[in-house]
């Protein structure tokens, strides 16, 4: 027969935990050190300024110039499948039954707003530590931003 437990009882199962402590495992252990260096801050802090600005630049550049390339062909396939669209119509190959299509896009928008409403907190809490990264890593983001603004114009 099972006995009830008492708090005693739970107090000693949280006693037979072990708590790691990773800094001083990373004493311990060389190769941890090899891997993540000895300060446990971001990694781009061990590199000077000129050099945090440049991979925040060339990042950025890459990220912005790839954007721009997936947007135009994005914006152009929407374009195009649009204007072949109308053109069909305007022939008579298509008949399209834009009513039907007007009915869907407005249930498709209030389905839409009923989804953005229930993510509003899980949004809110990504653009909070999405703030927190950029303010920790300034140097590296404001080289990011200068590049990805390059790579969009280029």
């Amino acid at each position: 027969a099972r006995r009830p437990r008492s708090a005693s009882d739970h107090d000693s199962d949280d006693d037979s935990y072990e708590v790691l402590d990773l800094t001083e495992y990373a004493r311990r252990h060389h190769w941890w050190n090899r891997v993540f260096g000895r300060n446990s801050g971001p990694i781009v802090e061990k590199y000077s300024v000129a050099t945090q600005i440049v991979m925040g630049g060339v990042t950025g550049w890459c990220a912005g110039f790839l954007f721009q390339k997936v947007g135009k062909l994005a914006a152009t396939a929407v374009g195009g499948g649009f204007l072949l669209l109308q053109i069909a119509s305007h022939s008579g190959y298509v008949q399209v039954d834009w009513k039907r299509v007007e009915k869907d896009v407005n249930k498709a928008k209030k389905q839409l707003k009923k989804r953005a409403n229930k993510a509003a907190p899980e949004i809110n809490s990504l653009i909070e530590e999405s703030t927190e990264f950029i303010k920790q890593n300034i140097v590296v983001s404001s080289g990011f931003v200068g590049g990805f603004l390059l790579g969009l114009a280029s």
